[in-house]
């Protein structure tokens, strides 16, 4: 079965970069993601720092509604659910691996989802923290956990590792800026949807933030080991 496989599909193309700056930067966003992600545990365990802020970006957020931004913003997080991120996730990795006849990066790029449901229940059951009052809820009622937000993690995950797939091989410079910029304004929106929708709280979205950053830098990291360049070659 391996090797029919193996001569069904093939390698996936050689990266632009060496190793050692795709090292560099899988190890600056894991770095920046983890500070990100356990400053706003710590914050929201002690009701200190940011934290402090959730009441008062939340009720900001709900006396700043309108109805053409509520519809927006709902359309939106309704993709971003984790339900439609995974249906898209895997219908674009099942397109990639039948076009291109390429295994290695839908692989990664349905892995690394996976990776952020499971941190997601476990961070989720962890601090066990509770929603915003039901009643500020603009599409109906959602009784899961608060702490991280599975919408922006989901979103997050998807939108910056795609973009280091496809950009990695054959992009220039000025397209990797462009996508990596789409990828963040993104996650961005769909941060500030939860937040306007009701469903979370401040720290919660950055904190979701943080671990898309980290498991990006997980998936560059590994990616750099298998089919990077090393300075001698």
């Amino acid at each position: 079965m391996i090797s029919a496989l193996s001569t069904r599909f093939r390698a996936a193309p050689a990266l632009r970069l060496p190793q050692r700056p795709l090292f560099f930067w899988a190890g600056a966003l894991l770095l920046l993601g983890d500070a990100i992600f356990w400053l706003m545990f710590a914050s929201v365990l002690s009701g200190t720092g940011l934290a402090t802020s959730d009441v008062a970006v939340h009720s900001f957020m709900v006396g700043s509604r309108n109805p053409v931004a509520t519809a927006l913003l709902a359309a939106l997080s309704t993709v971003t659910s984790p339900l439609w991120m995974t249906v898209i996730g895997v219908l674009i990795a099942l397109i990639w691996a039948a076009w291109k006849r390429e295994l290695w990066r839908p692989a990664l790029l349905i892995g690394s989802m996976v990776v952020a449901v499971i941190l997601s229940t476990l961070i989720k059951h962890y601090v066990a923290r509770s929603r915003p009052s039901s009643a500020d809820f603009l599409m109906g009622p959602d009784d899961a956990l608060s702490f991280p937000s599975g919408h922006t993690l989901g979103a997050g995950i998807f939108a910056l590792v795609l973009a280091y797939l496809l950009v990695s091989r054959s992009g220039t410079r000025a397209k990797a800026v462009l996508a990596f910029a789409g990828a963040l304004i993104l996650t961005l929106l769909v941060a500030y949807s939860r937040l306007y929708l009701g469903y979370h709280w401040l720290t919660d979205v950055v904190a979701s933030m943080g671990i898309a950053l980290g498991v990006t830098g997980i998936a560059v990291f590994v990616d750099a080991a298998r089919y990077g360049r090393s300075a001698d070659r």
